[in-house]
C-alpha cells in the first residue's frame, strides 16, 4: 500500500438546497402594519454518512417574523452538502462535519433565505455570521449534561448503603 492512499481527503461533492418553505398566515393585512417585525432565528446542524467516506451535512434555519403577536412570515430553509472525507482521524471527523462543513454550506442558505424573504414582499433579513465552532461546543456541552442527567436519574434514589 502506498503512502498516497493514506493521505487525508476532504472534497465538496455538491452543495444543494434540500428544502425551503414560506408561510405568510396574516397576509395581506400584515403589509399594512407600520411597526417593524421582531425576528427570531433558530439553527440546527446535522451530518450523516451516505456511503464509505461520503457524508451529507445539513444546516437548517428557521426565521420567524412577528408584528405584535401576529406572524408576518415564517421561513424554513435546509441547505445541504455532500462531502468526501477519507483517511481523517476519528477525533477530527466529527468536528469537521460539525464545524467545517456547516461553514461551507451556510453562506448558500443565508443567500437563499434572504432572497425568498425579499421575493415574499418583505424587507430583506440579513442573517448574521455564525461561529459554528461555538455552536458545536455548546451542542457537545448540552449532550454531556443530558447524559449526566440521564445517568443520575437511573441511579438508585435512596442513596442508602447496605
Amino acid at each position: 500500500m502506498s503512502d498516497e492512499n493514506l493521505q487525508p481527503v476532504f472534497q465538496i461533492q455538491r452543495v444543494y438546497l434540500k428544502d425551503m418553505s414560506l408561510e405568510q398566515p396574516n397576509s395581506p393585512a400584515v403589509f399594512l402594519e407600520q411597526e417593524a417585525p421582531s425576528i427570531e432565528v433558530a439553527l440546527d446542524v446535522a451530518a450523516e454518512p451516505l456511503a464509505e467516506g461520503i457524508f451529507e451535512s445539513t444546516v437548517t434555519i428557521t426565521v420567524t417574523a412577528k408584528v405584535k403577536d401576529k406572524v408576518a412570515f415564517l421561513v424554513e430553509g435546509k441547505q445541504a452538502g455532500i462531502f468526501e472525507a477519507r483517511n481523517i482521524p476519528a477525533e477530527q471527523l466529527d468536528p469537521l462535519l460539525g464545524i467545517g462543513c456547516p461553514n461551507i454550506v451556510y453562506p448558500y442558505l443565508r443567500a437563499n433565505i434572504a432572497d425568498l424573504i425579499t421575493r415574499a414582499g418583505f424587507p430583506p433579513v440579513h442573517l448574521a455570521e455564525i461561529n459554528f465552532e461555538v455552536f458545536y461546543q455548546q451542542r457537545l456541552q448540552a449532550l454531556a449534561e443530558q447524559q449526566a442527567a440521564t445517568a443520575a436519574a437511573a441511579a438508585p434514589a435512596d442513596g442508602a448503603t447496605h
